[in-house]
């Protein structure tokens, strides 16, 4: 699914579905837009990334978006190179991370700017007691930072080092839960394989300070790069991208409770249990721990990128709800994903889905990728796309 670098290595096995070739068309997203309508899910597969003007994207999306009613959606900002996750500092301006090098500061009004340059894949970036921690693919570093004056100072401090650097997934999701300990997703190095890095396909956690050494929180987590804590239970959940190259529909991407000592499956098992042809029969229990399945199983190939739990919308039937990014399919005969949909926590305990943002294909161009999604306090939403190397802006206007 969601690959960090380009996938190199070339399937073996009688499991290969020939991926379609790369879309060359590309448009982009933008404007304002309150629809009840629904037009059916659709598939996607990833061209690269292009940055069309502000007014094309503004046209572009007046003509494509789809949200529930009282809902519409601006474009905010654009120029970043591949925008990814975003934070709020105390005076109203946001950080974002990029895949590459840079951290972009963006201000109330949308300018945008170079935060800081010279970085090795920033991904997770979070504001603490004056701290400003950046999870770049190898480490995790802070540096003092003034919110109102947007300036550093002293020298950046290395608090965990020793993150594994070589092969795929390069993100590093960092935040800080509710028990004050700082968590750290590592996706695998591969499609599917043995790991000999006993922190890939994990979830750490540390504490900056302590000097004690990080943890293992929860294995068998082959590419979770978003994960969010429900603000009533203080649960834990993640998004988890499957492996690629058994077919368009298998295995499914996954939300999963993520609970201390728990081991997810990969590369062993995918969705409900479901062996993998080529690891299956090397699971062991005793040695892994017990497979847990998913809270909610996604279609194949979704790629999600971020679970957001919301808890500032007016709207009643948003409470207890969360919203997840999917960035889209590159690997399938179809395209799938790109779009934002929420997931709603019964009373029964179930979890079913809607539809929130759709709108990032016209006919069979992509327009945009979402990536994070970021509720302020006042309950809107800012939503990072790194296809269209922008940020959007959702209100409800009811």
């Amino acid at each position: 699914m969601e690959t960090d670098r380009q996938h190199t290595c070339a399937p073996k096995s009688r499991w290969l579905r020939r991926p379609i070739g790369g879309l060359a068309s590309v448009a982009i997203l933008a404007g304002l837009l309150s629809l009840s309508s629904w037009h059916s899910p659709v598939n996607i597969i990833a061209p690269k990334a292009f940055a069309a003007p502000g007014d094309q994207l503004q046209q572009k999306m007046t003509r494509a978006a789809r949200l529930p009613q009282g809902y519409e959606v601006s474009l905010f900002a654009t120029g970043m190179k591949s925008p990814r996750l975003i934070i709020e500092t105390s005076a109203g301006d946001l950080i974002v991370s990029s895949r590459g090098s840079k951290l972009y500061l963006v201000s109330a009004d949308g300018k945008v700017k170079t935060l800081m340059g010279g970085l090795n894949q920033p991904h997770g970036v979070l504001l603490d007691e004056g701290w400003l921690y950046v999870a770049e693919e190898h480490r995790v570093f802070r540096m003092r930072f003034d919110q109102k004056k947007r300036a550093f100072s002293g020298k950046k401090q290395t608090v965990l080092s020793g993150l594994p650097n070589n092969g795929g997934h390069s993100t590093r999701t960092l935040k800080k839960g509710p028990d004050g300990w700082f968590y750290v997703a590592v996706g695998s190095s591969c499609n599917v394989c043995k790991e000999k890095h006993p922190w890939r396909a994990t979830i750490l956690r540390f504490q900056p300070d302590s000097g004690a050494k990080p943890e293992i929180f929860a294995t068998g987590l082959r590419n979770t790069v978003g994960f969010d804590w429900h603000p009533r239970t203080d649960e834990l959940y993640g998004v988890d991208n499957g492996r690629d190259w058994l077919g368009d529909d298998f295995p499914p991407d996954e939300l999963n409770q993520i609970q201390k000592n728990q081991f997810y499956g990969w590369p062993f098992r995918h969705g409900d249990n479901i062996k993998d042809p080529e690891f299956g029969k090397a699971y062991k229990p005793a040695v892994h721990g017990k497979a847990q399945k998913p809270a909610f199983n996604f279609e194949a190939h979704i790629s999600p990128l971020s679970v957001r739990f919301l808890r500032h919308q007016k709207p009643a039937d948003m409470q207890n709800t969360a919203l997840v990014a999917q960035h889209g399919s590159w690997n399938r005969s179809t395209k799938n994903g790109y779009r934002i949909v929420s997931l709603h926590f019964n009373k029964d305990g179930t979890i079913s889905r809607k539809m929130f943002l759709t709108g990032f294909l016209q006919g069979k161009k992509v327009i945009g990728r979402p990536v994070d999604i970021f509720e302020r306090a006042d309950g809107s939403l800012l939503i990072s796309d790194d296809y269209a190397g922008a940020l959007w802006l959702v209100r409800y206007r009811g």
